[in-house]
This record gives structure tokens, sequence and C-alpha cells, in this order.
């Protein structure tokens, strides 16, 4: 009997962002809109953990995730003080986040699936630039057509950034914990994905290379 020892890719490290990226990205999937709970990747493992229990009335409506071996540092931050004019801004050190619109049920996370950016919102959590891309399910039923988030329905936009700028707010804080300053289209969207890249890579391929020499 033949014996096979199947080992699973990390999906921050082990995915790539997809042969046609920016244009069409691989997402993994972290949440879907009926998540009472808050699941993260692990960083360590790779595997889906709980981050914490959704504590108030906040369901993000579509579904959430990552773009592998992408990073919100410099590049994305830099990018972000460039648009807006702020200053002191940094990468929140995490892999771009990703809202991926379908008309279709997908009833769990940990899946992978090819979606395509029609935009984003552009985030800040106290000084740190956290990007959220908008973007449709690939051969989607109801979304395929969309290219750029000016065509999506102005309601759903209004529930994406109601989630956003609420998810951490608590009832005794008056002051919002996230501020989203611009939604952008396709064209933003895409610069964003490729400058996480190239964070990525500096981040990432540096370190190994020096590791190499050493």
């Amino acid at each position: 009997m033949h014996q096979y020892c199947l080992t699973l890719a990390h999906p921050w490290h082990g995915l790539t962002p997809g042969e046609n990226c920016p244009e069409v990205v691989n997402v993994f999937v972290e949440m879907v809109p009926t998540d009472t709970v808050k699941y993260e990747v692990d960083k360590e493992s790779g595997h889906l953990k709980v981050d914490r229990p959704q504590k108030y009335s906040n369901f993000c409506p579509s579904l959430y995730g990552f773009i592998p071996q992408t990073l919100c540092a410099t590049h994305v931050a830099e990018y972000a003080m460039a648009q807006t004019g702020r200053q002191g801004i940094e990468g929140d050190l995490d892999p771009i986040d990703i809202c991926v619109l379908t008309e279709r049920p997908i009833n769990h996370g940990s899946v992978i699936l090819h979606a395509r950016p029609i935009g984003g919102f552009r985030l800040f959590d106290g000084g740190e630039a956290d990007d959220k891309i908008i973007a449709i399910l690939v051969k989607d039923p109801a979304y395929a057509d969309y290219t750029d988030i000016s065509q999506v329905p102005k309601g759903i936009i209004d529930r994406l950034r109601h989630y956003f700028v609420t998810y951490k707010q608590t009832p005794d804080n008056h002051e919002p914990a996230c501020l989203i300053s611009h939604v952008y289209g396709a064209a933003e969207a895409k610069e964003v994905i490729l400058r996480s890249i190239q964070d990525y890579k500096a981040h990432y391929e540096v370190k190994e290379c020096v590791h190499e020499k050493a």
C-alpha cells in the first residue's frame, strides 16, 4: 500500500497572488456573512483560528479574506499618505484585506477563489493604513460584468462602509476607531495590490537572502 504525506500550503506564504494579478487575484476566504465569530489565519501555522467573537450586531456583508503574498507596509502606507496628505502613517503589517461580492452563498471560510478587484476603501485604523479591496467573484451571475466600484449599487457600498467604521466600535466610545477617507476605483485598487506585493517581497525575500549569505 502506498503512503502519501499531504501538506497544505500556507495560505499567506504558500499561495500566489495569481497569474493575472492584479486584474484577477487569488483570495483566501477567512469569513462569510453568516459568521458570528471573527476568524483569521494564524500567521505561524496557516490554520484558520478564532480571533474573537463578534461582540455586537455587526456581520460582514460580504466574503472577507486576503490576497496571498501581500503585505500592508511601507509602499502601501506611502501611497495612502500621498493620496490623502496625511503624515506619519504606517502599514498594519498584515496581508491586504479583500471583500468579495457574490450572488452565490459560500457557507464557510478556508476556501480559495478568483476575484476581480473593482475598487476599495482607504481605511485608517489609528495611525495605520488598512486598505480594504473590493472585488467580485469571477463568473458570478450577478456581478461578473462589473469592472469598477461605481457600478455597484450604493446601498451595498454603504453597508460595507458601515461595517468597517463600526466593527471595532464600543458602546461607551463615541469616537470612531476606524476612518474611511476615500472610496476609490479599480485603478487605485490595483496600484494598492501591486504596492502590497512589493512590500511582501521587501519584507520576506530580502530577509531570506541575508539568511542564506550568513
